[in-house]
């Protein structure tokens, strides 16, 4: 090759390295040129001219049934929300352990350096259609709370904006379809106004989540390294009863318990035998108010001794939270809350004994002059770190046992009954799992605290939630921050019927994925 013609070669080779570089370096600076409120007003705009369609694509998805136990369902949740994510350019996988089906998804950025893994679910709690207002499969858009004597709106007729304070009812409305189509619509947004994300990004949609998670262990044992990432963002969650917009930064755990008291081998009449046959209502009561008082402070040995003292910043957190007592006094018609007077916002930092349940013969019409052979009562145990549940398990055993039950674990015999004064069966349903919360000083959360307090200056920033997300897996096995992003609003109505969600928090959620997957990346400490 001639002389010339290497020295063009190579130029023509320089010239388009330069090009690439400056490229890249166009790129980084347009990133860099946008700050987080600026991408807010963008998301902004971009959706309130396109919101019938947002939200059309949102009625879609909350029509198909959800429940995780069937996996037919899900599988058809599954191909809807993949199609979703591959006509966005998305990489996709259909994840299965056993269990439902997960769905994984990543858009990658060669100019990013850390990776952001956005967690949401797609699987809701079974329905009883009869105890809704509308069916629950079948989207309906309401001009205000129903209980606020709400009317239908017909989505495809409204012209301009939709009003923020209206209402869609459906299941999974608000836990937790929403963030599916928020996100995609945020990537459609970014890239009609020419933002590149600032990270990559990584998806993880739960199938399973509503019934404990019980493979998402397997989940990331069986795919070393897939969901590795700078920061763990669990989207799922009602926000703060005032409204504005909140991170937390941890869960409590939660471990259930079914318990059987029994009288005797039938049922006696409760004239001839009362006073004398043993009452299994009455030991179920006597032993319940054993086990806490009605402030709901739990009266078990040594049940707050690996309780988890809080941090500094973690108190003057709960210290700056709005005090929403009054509020909620007001919106949930309760005269004295359990707490001794403590705020809802601490209580949720200690544990809790809850009954959920209750089943012995019946009332009313139903009701039965007799003594019944058994009654049982279903707790949920609600756990902060650093509790751990087969401690709480031996220490709720010891109690019983100190209050006169001889423990089983299956249906007593005959023999049983006669040879102890009092039994009682436990049921404990699964493993339960730890509380857990990350660090508010952490380099990921002090980035991610900066960022929300750049698009809302009033944010909320909570130790941990009240419920309960499958963290203790992912913590488990992975070292990455993990960050609690709740959406929705606070009175969604999450498991039972007429769940919804209130239009405003959609747009909200746009508008915080937009500005997390636009400009956090900028951001480095």
């Amino acid at each position: 090759m001639k002389k010339s013609t290497v020295t063009a070669v190579l130029k023509g080779f320089k010239a388009i390295l330069v090009f690439v570089f400056c490229l890249g370096n166009t790129v980084a600076a347009f990133a860099q040129s946008h700050s987080s409120q600026q991408v807010v007003e963008l998301i902004n705009d971009y959706r309130s001219e396109r919101e019938q369609l947002i939200l059309q694509d949102f009625v879609e998805l909350l029509s198909l049934p959800n429940s995780a136990v069937n996996l037919d369902d899900m599988e058809r949740n599954v191909d809807h929300i993949l199609g979703l994510l591959d006509s966005r350019g998305f990489t996709t996988r259909r994840l299965q352990a056993g269990g439902a089906p997960y769905v994984y998804a990543e858009l990658l950025n060669p100019q990013a350096s850390e990776t952001v893994l956005i967690y949401a679910h797609f699987d809701g709690q079974p329905v009883l259609p009869e105890d809704w207002a509308y069916p629950p499969f079948t989207p309906t858009l309401l001009d205000a709370p129903l209980q606020d004597n709400g009317q239908p709106v017909e989505i495809s007729e409204v012209t301009g904006s939709f009003d923020p304070e209206w209402r869609l009812y459906a299941r999974s409305a608000g836990d937790d379809k929403m963030p599916v189509i928020a996100l995609i619509h945020v990537l459609d947004a970014l890239r009609e106004n020419d933002i590149p994300l600032s990270v990559n990004l990584k998806v993880l949609l739960d199938g399973e989540e509503e019934i404990g998670s019980p493979t998402i262990g397997n989940i990331i044992d069986n795919n070393p390294g897939l969901l590795d990432a700078d920061l763990f963002l669990f989207c799922d969650g009602p926000m703060h009863q005032s409204r504005q917009a909140q991170l937390v930064f941890g869960v409590r755990g939660s471990k259930t318990l079914d318990m059987t008291t029994y009288g005797a081998n039938r049922p006696l009449h409760s004239g001839h035998y009362g006073n004398w046959g043993p009452n299994p209502i009455m030991q179920m009561a006597y032993l319940l108010t054993s086990m806490r008082d009605e402030s709901g402070r739990i009266l078990i040995d040594g049940y707050y001794d690996q309780v988890a003292a809080l941090t500094d910043q973690e108190l003057t957190a709960l210290e700056n939270m709005p005090d929403m007592t009054a509020s909620l006094q007001n919106e949930l018609a309760v005269n004295t809350p359990e707490g001794d007077g403590m705020r809802l916002a601490e209580l949720v930092t200690l544990p809790a004994i809850n009954a959920r349940g209750f089943s012995a013969g019946g009332v009313g019409n139903l009701g039965s002059n007799i003594i019944l052979t058994s009654a049982t009562a279903s707790l949920n145990l609600r756990l902060v770190p650093d509790q751990q549940p087969g401690d709480i398990e031996t220490l709720i055993e010891r109690h019983i046992t100190q209050q006169g039950f001889h423990i089983i674990y299956e249906d007593p015999t005959d023999e049983v009954l006669r040879n102890n004064a009092k039994v009682i069966k436990l049921d404990w349903r699964g493993e339960g799992a730890p509380g857990l919360r990350t660090s508010m000083d952490g380099p990921m959360a002090r980035r991610m605290i900066a960022l929300m307090q750049s698009i809302t200056p009033n944010l909320i920033l909570t130790p941990n939630m009240g419920g309960t997300l499958p963290l203790d897996a992912v913590a488990e096995r992975m070292d990455t921050p993990i960050i609690i992003l709740p959406l929705a609003n606070h009175d969604n109505n999450q498991h039972g019927e007429n769940e919804n969600l209130r239009i405003q928090n959609f747009w909200d959620a746009m508008a915080v994925y937009g500005a997390v997957l636009a400009t956090f990346g900028n951001n480095s400490e």
